[in-house]
């Protein structure tokens, strides 16, 4: 925890039963990726981090059928099982299965296929995709369109399918509900984006830097509030902005202040959407009469509630429409050597995503 990456060398046996050893081309530098670092979500080291990741297929294991080498691909970082109660239940995103596998630091079996002068090395997230060369589930990849970038489908990966998934799937947004964003990072971001396409008026975006702010404006919010020190003010601030509340509230820091903020902007039977990932012992305090009195809810999201096999091709699709200017997000484009630089830029709260290009582009 808190200890430098390092760019270096490993060992990576080649893919088993049910694998795809992928050739990396991009990967996005997400929020998660830092929380690993700073030990707020405990991961087992040594690892390669990287969770949005995009390439093209090079080598399958035995029995995987339709991924042959030299298809493109967006990797999903949630390879449901499809057997477990929660798979049965249509809530792959929530497939007990692969939580299990993915807290051991291995893939499906718990085994990590990389390592170093005979030590194990652990994945991240089954990809661990801050590297030229990951083996993957074969239910991670996801085949997309020859012309759709490779930095573009790594943030369809896990951010933008974040954001727009709590929009269009955990809250069902409807046109003309009202909507507010806490937090305007990579998912906030694609929240503010999902919830313009689905034609939500008015859309709030709250955040402490004006950057970010001006940048929500461009993506399709009608107004923007900074946060004003506490849950209070600012939830204050959107209701006054927002005609007396929203149906949708957003939060997407992990921040407790920012959940209770989330709640008091909504009004009747309106609905706080948690989706940032707090602090394990964090406690969110709600003032408990306008639950039941006023039906105000509190839901969580988690990937979206995505399932990435329908729901990339979707994203993908509205891209290449021009109905998502998802190449919007990004900011920056690295080399895999200036990942710190990457992680300094993300610390920074610059807005607009970084990704890491692994033919080492730099823009």
């Amino acid at each position: 925890m808190g200890a430098p990456l390092e760019v270096t060398a490993l060992e990576l046996a080649p893919p088993e039963a049910g694998e795809v050893l992928v050739r990396l081309r991009a990967s996005g530098v997400c929020h998660s990726d830092l929380n690993a670092i700073d030990g707020t979500a405990p991961t087992r080291c040594p690892a390669v981090l990287g969770h949005e990741g995009a390439g093209v297929v090079e080598q399958v294991g035995d029995g995987v059928r339709g991924l042959d080498p030299g298809t493109p691909v967006v990797l999903s970082w949630l390879p449901a099982c499809g057997r477990c109660e929660e798979c049965l239940r249509e809530l792959g995103h929530l497939c007990s299965t692969a939580w299990e596998g993915m807290a051991s630091g291995g893939l499906l079996d718990g085994r990590p296929r990389l390592s170093r002068a005979g030590e194990p090395v652990y994945h991240y997230s089954f990809l661990s995709s801050f590297a030229e060369r990951a083996v993957v589930p074969a239910p991670c990849c996801i085949p997309i369109p020859h012309d759709v970038p490779f930095e573009i489908a790594a943030l369809v990966g896990c951010a933008i399918t974040t954001g727009t998934g709590a929009v269009w799937r955990t809250a069902a947004v409807r046109p003309a509900d009202r909507v507010c964003v806490i937090g305007c990072g990579g998912v906030g971001m694609s929240a503010v984006m999902g919830a313009a396409a689905v034609g939500a008026d008015p859309i709030v975006a709250v955040d402490l830097l004006d950057e970010k702010l001006e940048a929500a404006l461009s993506l399709g919010a009608t107004h923007a509030v900074r946060w004003a020190g506490s849950a209070e003010a600012t939830a204050e601030r959107v209701r006054a902005v927002s005609g007396g509340g929203v149906d949708y509230a957003f939060e997407a820091t992990g921040r407790t202040e920012a959940g209770l903020a989330a709640f008091l902007c909504t009004r009747a039977r309106g609905a706080a959407v948690l989706i940032g990932i707090p602090a394990a012992d964090a406690v969110l305090a709600l003032p408990a009469l306008p639950i039941p009195r006023l039906e105000r809810r509190v839901l969580g999201s988690l990937y979206g509630s995505a399932r990435p096999e329908r729901d990339f091709p979707a994203l993908l699709a509205l891209y290449r429409r021009g109905r998502l200017p998802l190449d919007r997000l990004m900011a920056r484009r690295l080399p895999l050597e200036a990942v710190e630089e990457a992680f300094e830029l993300l610390r920074a709260g610059t807005a607009g995503r970084v990704v890491l290009d692994m033919n080492g582009g730099r823009s």
